[in-house]
């Protein structure tokens, strides 16, 4: 075991883990963060997608001991109260139907909208390749990126 400081939805936190602990399960099971999804553990689902310094990534793959100085954001510190353009706009559009994906979804369409305004149809295709909904929801997860560009 090994003690690290991460910088985690804006605040500093300590943990006392295996260096080889992902992410995902610090986040989960040592800080008690639900909202970060466990889906496939080999980043091929994007279900446990996190921001590290503001990119997306996937959570499950990445151990602790590779954070460093990076500020990690989940989808808890997204916004307090769900007010983030992204998290309006997935309401807007009904994208959700069983729900299990939508948080890795909804960070990574939002890490796309940190760096590029006004996505295209191909850039939205492309930030969101490997995130997998088992519903289906596709079109209105790109609708919902949409309306997030123009309203945020």
């Amino acid at each position: 075991m090994a003690q690290f400081t991460i910088q985690l939805n804006g605040k500093p936190v300590q943990v006392d883990v295996a260096p080889d602990t992902p992410l995902l399960w610090v986040l989960r099971d040592h800080l008690k963060l639900k909202g970060t999804k466990f889906g496939c553990g080999i980043a091929q689902c994007g279900a446990c997608t996190v921001h590290l310094d503001g990119v997306a990534m996937r959570s499950c793959i990445y151990p602790i001991s590779a954070v460093g100085d990076q500020k990690v954001t989940t989808i808890e510190g997204l916004s307090e109260n769900g007010t983030h353009p992204v998290q309006k706009a997935w309401l807007e559009h009904d994208v959700a139907q069983c729900g299990y994906c939508q948080t890795g979804q909804i960070m990574s369409a939002s890490a796309l909208l940190n760096t590029t305004s006004n996505p295209s149809d191909d850039e939205i295709a492309q930030a969101m390749n490997g995130n997998i909904c088992r519903c289906g929801t596709y079109t209105r997860i790109k609708d919902a990126i949409k309306t997030a560009a123009k309203n945020g």
